[in-house]
């Protein structure tokens, strides 16, 4: 019936029965986590590497309703800042999907986030260009809109429409799925239609209970695996979407400090390769833990251990 796809943190199934939309969430919902969200183009190349060429196309968990408000997003999810990218400006006409387009297949993606969009260096190249020609028209960048949501409530912004997407289309269909025959491109279809989709596993549980860190720890282990260990930026982000519902203004991380080898460790024994440390947040200090901020950026910061907070735990 299915087959998964697999991630540290969350795992895709598709199932070949064919359910219309409403019907395949309350099947996802019951014998998994919820239909697939999809967070970024890693997942999108996850799904089609993974894919048998016997695959249909599949039901996401997108949707949209006639009352949705239309809310912003920025095109590249996560829009984190590297001090080494470069920009690059395209001297051609394109719409703006088109121009998405285009970006994710020859570079990264439109400019996004206001980080980028204050970097200096970008700056430079647009008024090189002015300079050249101070009748160019406007310049496309990575901020949109729309009433798209999550099933599972998540606030990714990762699209993956055609370059001919039009969602003003009167009685355009209100539900994703995944066209496998199309390189992954999204199409909206009627929420009525019957097709097979793709549910999720997540592998991350936020426990909305307050505990010191070590009450923590042992807890995630007697019930799940371990306290959840970090080791990218999507993972990051993955684990912040589950930390904006917590209760207490910290969740604990698996991330703690040995005073004895002078070091941060992940208690999964990752390496601690990536980091989202507050600009004061990393400080030596013995009988800390690592904590993310459940709010604002969601940045890690030492905590005391006896400090009670709600925590997210991992499962195998």
């Amino acid at each position: 019936l299915c087959c998964f796809i697999d991630c540290q943190l969350y795992e895709y199934h598709y199932i070949k029965k064919k359910k219309n939309w409403t019907e395949a969430q309350q099947y996802c919902r019951e014998k998994h986590t919820d239909l697939a969200t999809v967070s970024n183009m890693t997942d999108m190349k996850r799904l089609l590497n993974n894919s048998a060429g016997d695959k249909m196309d599949a039901w996401i968990g997108l949707f949209s309703k006639p009352e949705f408000n239309r809310t912003w997003y920025w095109s590249l999810p996560g829009e984190e800042f590297n001090e080494t990218q470069k920009y690059q400006l395209i001297n051609e006409q394109k719409t703006w999907q088109k121009a998405q387009s285009y970006c994710r297949e020859n570079h990264t993606d439109l400019v996004s986030g206001l980080k980028q969009l204050q970097d200096k260096r970008l700056k430079e190249v647009v008024e090189s260009v002015r300079g050249e020609n101070p009748n160019e028209p406007h310049i496309h960048f990575g901020l949109f809109r729309d009433s798209w949501r999550w099933s599972d409530g998540s606030s990714f912004s990762f699209r993956n429409w055609p370059e001919d997407f039009n969602n003003q289309e009167p009685n355009s269909g209100l539900c994703a799925r995944v066209k496998f025959n199309e390189k992954g491109r999204w199409k909206n279809n009627k929420c009525g239609d019957e097709t097979p989709f793709i549910c999720y596993d997540d592998k991350v549980i936020l426990i909305k209970e307050s505990k010191t860190w070590e009450e923590a720890l042992y807890y995630c282990r007697d019930h799940h695996h371990d306290l959840v260990t970090i080791t990218n930026l999507d993972e990051q982000r993955w684990v912040q979407e589950k930390a904006k519902n917590a209760s207490t203004g910290y969740v604990w991380t698996g991330l703690r400090y040995t005073c004895t080898l002078d070091f941060w460790f992940w208690v999964s024994d990752e390496v601690v390769s990536y980091e989202n440390w507050a600009p004061d947040g990393l400080m030596d200090d013995c009988d800390m833990s690592g904590a993310m901020e459940t709010g604002g950026e969601h940045l890690w910061r030492k905590r005391n251990d006896l400090m009670t907070f709600n925590f997210i735990c991992s499962n195998n």
